[in-house]
């Protein structure tokens, strides 16, 4: 099929978000249904909250009756895959690095299923791609880091690049945290700070990449309708910090001027057993700045972490 021919398909204005029901599919749902998409998302699990989206069960492993909703979609975006704020067990490493791939394998087989695929695939991946480097500035152009992490990612973007179609415009988002209201990483981190024990986590200088919930909807939303997008991009702020500058402003945002700090060894003890959590999280990070978007002349409503921090705790 010509790509003149594929993008002159008729379409609706019907937007399928794979793994929708978690924090970032949420918040895309709600972005998208007040600008009059017509939302579905597909996932094992209903939302924990209703809205004007349409949920449809999938077991994001094999074709069945969903596939339906592909058929003359706008859009597809891709955020499937188990949530990696767990204990690193050898299972679930695996079910990290399965749930990616074989999701987004049988998106593939399904846009192959149907006459009229959607015109544009958007993926989600991540910025821990770039491993854990404790000083240099990462762009969308630097090495691939080493570990669990960034081998998945390049697992999830390979998977990617062999189930899209060629004639399909082709976004990669690789996320970093993403900060918002309404659940993710930064309800956890909140708590502590409420509790009294938001200080510095280990030696406080990882970095921290971020992005506010409404420039990353933002970015979804830009690579779904504008078509000069392609390709992979950094879906984070233009303005990382430190671990210890994270803190310091999240303790300002809630009003909470002390933490106190947690040593490493307090964190590789802490984190499996009373948060049921990966304690790497905490200790490692990454400073990233998008090329391409600066570039690009992307304006985020939100540049600095004050201004984002302030904004959801206001």
């Amino acid at each position: 099929m010509s790509k003149a021919k594929f993008l002159s398909m008729q379409t609706t204005n019907r937007i399928v978000i794979a793994g929708g029901s978690g924090f970032l599919g949420l918040s895309l749902a709600q972005y998208l249904t007040e600008l009059d998409y017509e939302v579905v998302l597909l996932s094992r699990n209903e939302p924990r909250r209703q809205g004007a989206w349409r949920f449809v069960r999938w077991d994001a492993r094999s074709v069945g009756e969903w596939c339906r909703e592909l058929e003359g979609a706008t859009a597809i975006v891709n955020l499937a895959g188990r949530t990696v704020d767990c204990i690193k067990t050898p299972d679930h490493c695996d079910e990290i690095l399965r749930s990616r791939v074989e999701a987004t394998e049988v998106l593939g087989k399904a846009v192959r299923n149907i006459q009229t695929p959607p015109p544009v695939w958007v993926q989600m991946s991540t910025a821990h791609r770039y491993g854990d480097p404790p000083e240099c500035v990462c762009d969308e152009d630097a090495a691939f880091g080493y570990g669990l992490a960034p081998f998945v990612a390049q697992e999830w973007e390979a998977a990617y690049s062999r189930a899209v179609l060629p004639e399909m415009r082709q976004v990669i988002l690789r996320t970093s945290f993403v900060v918002g209201r309404n659940g993710g990483a930064l309800s956890r981190l909140s708590k502590l700070v409420r509790w009294g024990l938001g200080g510095t986590v280990g030696s406080g200088q990882q970095g921290m990449s971020w992005i506010h919930e409404l420039d990353m909807n933002r970015l979804f939303f830009r690579a779904i309708t504008d078509d000069s997008m392609q390709g992979a991009y950094l879906a984070t702020a233009p303005e990382p910090v430190s671990n210890a500058e994270f803190m310091r402003a999240l303790r300002k945002a809630l009003k909470r001027p002390i933490g106190l700090p947690a040593a490493s060894w307090m964190v590789r003890i802490g984190a499996p057993l009373l948060m049921k959590t990966d304690p790497e999280l905490a200790l490692y990070g990454r400073y990233c700045v998008s090329r391409r978007l600066r570039e690009e002349e992307f304006e985020f409503s939100f540049p600095d972490l004050e201004s984002a921090l302030r904004d959801i705790y206001a």
